[in-house]
């Protein structure tokens, strides 16, 4: 039995009833579509202020925002579709898991550059307009792209150099294991994670003990960014749960057989949907200016919403 027809004995054979099936899509449809409003409404504020599109920082934040709302969209339709269709066409499967491991590689490497960013503006700041352009700052957001799919494109182009044509016209349970069945991609895929996430945590320590020392004789500005590089940090580590998360199955399925759906779902709620939205609290709340702006936008749609009603 190959690993497609593995993983789709695995579904069926731990299939929810129906009624647990509706709960569980309701409740990653919904979750994913607040996800993905708010952060609509964060994109919304930064697109309409010149403060917010002129300044790197923002342009780093706007861009994890972004990068989260396409991974929500894309782990959600591949969630929906695991209990509607369960198989589908590989071709269509090899998009959705391109884009899914893409942006699920940018987010460690995006905050690594939040974190730099951070250590330009409080450590060499007379450096930092010069160094952290608006222009520069949107060729690295392109250069985090560009590696990141470059990444994932290996993976398809091993598997059309060692799969025949008509495996691409198959269906299948579309997980990146399944699509991509190479055991050179797995292993290329781990330590393609291993080095981003030492370079992510060699930065992230960096540039936090360097600010660190900056903030005992600076500004408040210091301390603040300081806070900000732990919650960087404490981002990262979110991140890792991705990579732990295939032992882990492994591991609840020995432990509970009997609710091993149950895990699955707690596993995918935790690992994949939670940690899209620390981005809007961590930063649309946290950051006054940010926020200031963002309650002008809420009113006014409150104060839209309100007369709209009124009218009917």
């Amino acid at each position: 039995m190959n690993a497609s027809s593995a993983n789709v004995t695995v579904v069926l054979q731990y299939r929810d009833s129906f009624t647990k099936a509706v709960i569980k899509n309701v409740i990653v449809v919904v979750l994913g579509i607040s996800i993905n409003y708010i952060n609509a409404g964060l994109i919304h504020t930064f697109c309409k202020h010149q403060i917010f599109y002129m300044n790197p920082r923002y342009i780093l934040f706007i861009h994890l925002v972004v990068n989260d709302m396409i991974e929500v969209t894309v782990t959600v339709i591949l969630f929906v579709i695991s209990y509607t269709i369960y198989q589908i066409n590989v071709s269509v499967c090899c998009i959705l898991t391109l884009f899914a491991l893409s942006t699920t590689e940018n987010t460690p490497l995006n905050l690594a550059c939040m974190a730099v960013e951070c250590y330009i503006a409080i450590c060499i700041p007379l450096r930092h307009v010069q160094i952290c352009s608006v222009k520069r700052t949107l060729m690295l957001i392109g250069l985090i792209w560009a590696t990141t799919m470059f990444s994932a494109l290996a993976d398809l182009f091993i598997t059309l150099a060692t799969e025949p044509l008509d495996y691409f016209y198959s269906r299948l349970f579309c997980l990146p294991k399944t699509v991509f069945p190479n055991p050179v991609i797995i292993k290329k895929r781990d330590i393609t994670y291993s080095v981003y996430l030492v370079l992510v945590w060699i930065t992230i320590f960096y540039t936090y003990f360097r600010i660190l020392l900056t903030a005992k004789t600076a500004s408040k500005d210091a301390k603040k960014a300081r806070n900000t590089i732990i919650l960087h940090g404490f981002q990262v580590l979110l991140c890792m749960a991705t990579y732990a998360e295939p032992p882990l199955k492994e591991a609840l399925l020995q432990w509970f057989p009997k609710n091993y759906t149950d895990s699955l779902f707690s596993c995918y709620i935790i690992i994949q949907i939670l940690p899209r939205s620390i981005s809007p609290i961590i930063y649309g709340m946290r950051d006054k200016t940010y926020r200031k702006y963002l309650k002008r936008y809420l009113l006014c749609k409150i104060s839209t919403y309100k007369a709209t009603i009124h009218r009917l």
